[in-house]
């Protein structure tokens, strides 16, 4: 081959390989979702979520509800989905209309837990490692859990380093993460800002502290929902994880009413997160939002129960949208267990969770 000929061949090859490296990187760049919001609520019905506010835990004993004229007024509706709508509005339309809402019996939909032990711990160890821990994950002790979380895999994953943050509402949370192995910033107790460096954070460590103390183990949720929201617009975590209790705490209460009104605030705060997210350039159109819950709660009036002895508190809910997630009436319909919920987060930023750890349940079908 002459040189003239070896020139021109040359520029050929380097301008196919170039066209072949910026298909790929437009690829990359034009990712459908590389970001997931990931909200938990503590012992939340499948009951309320899918019916809404229950009259006969309203106006009786059971439900320990001090006002019930205002308690009627707010959250009873005839209609079976205007209660839904009424208790929990974002999750009911938008959240079902435009991905999907998991665990309506109803519609075809059954979603459990697959450990046997019904309560937060091990709730939690399932939804975040794919796989329940019946022989070590027992009890809600303060013990570090010797599983490997997926949010611990995609801090560790190219890309996500730094970019993983949890925020929650109970003081187990650091266990049930074990930061002192995984680094993991998990906020679970004490001010919502460790170091706050703005007033924005100085401020909302000074509100906490003038609200009650309620529970010796959790705070109430309007700290950790601070926390998390100013991570959002600040840090803008690839995975932004927040870990809600109140409607668990008050359901342990009997107190009915309050466990409705935290569902309704933390219905408006996943609503903040979303919009907020779609207001930010790193996070609009980019972003899948996940909503679980860590176990279930008895009917009638063990409604305030769950556990190794409360059967029925198996029965749970998940919700997923965003650009990865384009549902049918056959996505809809499908049932799984809660194990199913760390490969789904995966899989919503583009990572498998099952290459990484085979035991570990498979992601719902998004699509």
């Amino acid at each position: 081959m002459n040189a003239k000929r070896q020139t021109s061949t040359m520029k050929a090859l380097r301008l196919g390989i170039f066209s072949v490296l910026c298909t790929a990187n437009a690829g990359v760049a034009q990712s459908p979702a590389d970001r997931v919001i990931v909200v938990t609520i503590d012992g939340m019905r499948w009951q309320e979520v899918f019916g809404g506010a229950d009259r006969t835990l309203i106006t009786g004993a059971d439900g320990g509800v001090v006002d019930t004229v205002s308690t009627l007024r707010r959250f009873w509706r005839d209609d079976r989905v205007a209660r839904q709508q009424a208790t929990m509005p974002f999750l009911s339309t938008i959240m079902a209309e435009r991905g999907i809402l998991l665990g309506d019996s109803a519609a075809g939909s059954v979603m459990r837990v697959a450990n046997n032990q019904r309560f937060s711990y091990p709730g939690y160890n399932e939804l975040f490692t794919g796989a329940p821990d019946d022989a070590r994950i027992t009890s809600n002790d303060k013990l570090a859990n010797p599983n490997i979380s997926v949010l611990e895999w995609l801090a560790g994953r190219p890309g996500f380093r730094r970019s993983v943050e949890a925020y929650g509402s109970w003081d187990v949370f650091p266990f049930i993460f074990n930061t002192d192995r995984s680094k993991l910033p998990v906020n679970g107790d004490g001010p919502p800002f460790v170091a706050p460096v703005t007033a924005y954070q100085r401020d909302a460590n000074q509100f906490s502290e003038w609200l009650p103390n309620l529970w010796t183990a959790a705070r109430l949720d309007a700290p950790t929902m601070a926390a998390a929201l100013d991570a959002l617009k600040t840090k803008q975590p690839r995975v932004l994880v927040i870990l809600l209790g109140e409607t668990d705490e008050w359901a342990h209460e009997r107190r009915y009413d309050l466990y409705l009104d935290a569902a309704r605030r933390t219905d408006r705060f996943i609503e903040l997160l979303w919009e907020t997210a779609q207001r930010l350039p790193a996070y609009r159109g980019r972003t899948s939002l996940i909503v679980a819950t860590d176990h279930g709660r008895g009917p009638g009036r063990d409604w305030t129960d769950h556990g190794v002895d409360v059967l029925p508190a198996d029965r749970i809910w998940m919700a997923v949208m965003g650009p990865r997630v384009h549902p049918s009436a056959a996505i809809r319909a499908q049932s799984g267990t809660q194990s199913q919920f760390a490969a789904t987060l995966a899989s919503l930023v583009g990572e498998s969770w099952q290459s990484a750890t085979p035991n570990a349940a498979a992601a719902l079908r998004l699509r």
